[in-house]
């Protein structure tokens, strides 16, 4: 097998947006540096990268390489130490509309219903309660819980609670998707069809749509590229050259699910080895 690799791209700094389409995501040689006690751990570190608009695009590596903390860079929950994050040619400094997040948890309101959890967004829009009321029914049927608009979270399993969350996410017509192990809590069935929906979902938005996962066969089941990620750094971008919906049994699949795997194991050596 030809295994698609390509070099991690430079971003081209920060800019005014106007050649930048709005969901592009860039970022420029940036640094997070947290304090543990007496300890300066650096989660991101001189981490460059360029995700052009409409991409799926997933960070893939082990816990403590900095997958989660560069998504929270780019959702404006963390501001770099140095460098600069941009969406759309404009630099990051807070989270906005433009970016909303999807958690492993969906963090739903427990006394409201699957349709007001949906519509509680939209009122920074400063729409009226049925207009709201009706985009979030269509949200909703769009993730196939249209008949589930009036449960309450504990009525519901996990897998429906997430698909709220997705819904929440998307009501909001963002141009940037960041979703950070959205499925990791899922069992394998409901965990694949949530797979499916994200895919069909993106497929008929566009979102440009950045994706945390551990899982080497999820990200290929569901990206355009991945990226991955070691000493809080994106060491290497892969390709995935097959068409959706993707087959993990076949042959070409675990093949290039073997050459990540292969490509993580190095970045971790490397890490240890520059630790040692």
């Amino acid at each position: 097998m030809s295994v698609p690799v390509v070099g991690v791209p430079a971003t081209t700094g920060q800019g005014d947006g106007a050649s930048h389409p709005s969901g592009t995501i860039e970022l420029a040689d940036v640094h997070k540096r947290y304090t543990q006690g007496t300890r300066v751990v650096e989660a991101v570190r001189g981490c460059s990268l360029s995700i052009p608009a409409g991409e799926f695009f997933t960070l893939v590596g082990p816990s403590g390489t900095g997958k989660t903390t560069l998504l929270g860079l780019v959702a404006g929950f963390e501001t770099p130490d140095r460098g600069v994050v941009t969406v759309g040619g404009v630099s990051v400094t807070r989270p906005g509309p433009d970016r909303a997040v999807v958690f492993q948890s969906p963090t739903l309101f427990p006394w409201q219903s699957a349709l007001d959890n949906v519509a509680q967004g939209l009122r920074c829009k400063g729409l009226g309660r049925a207009e709201r009321r009706r985009r979030a029914g269509d949200q909703l049927a769009e993730v196939g819980l249209g008949e589930a608009s009036s449960r309450h979270p504990h009525q519901m399993s996990g897998g429906m609670q997430q698909r709220v969350g997705i819904a929440r996410a998307l009501v909001m017509e963002p141009t940037v998707l960041l979703m950070d192990e959205p499925f990791a809590a899922l069992d394998a069935y409901v965990r694949q069809e949530a797979q499916s929906l994200i895919v069909k979902l993106w497929s008929r938005r566009r979102v440009t749509t950045l994706f945390v996962t551990h899982s080497i066969e999820e990200a290929l089941l569901v990206s355009t590229r991945v990226g991955v990620m070691a000493g809080g750094t994106v060491t290497e971008i892969i390709d995935v050259p097959f068409e959706h919906p993707r087959d993990p049994t076949a042959t070409s699949f675990n093949e290039l699910r073997r050459f990540i795997g292969s490509r993580i194991e190095a970045g971790v050596k490397a890490e240890r080895s520059g630790a040692a």
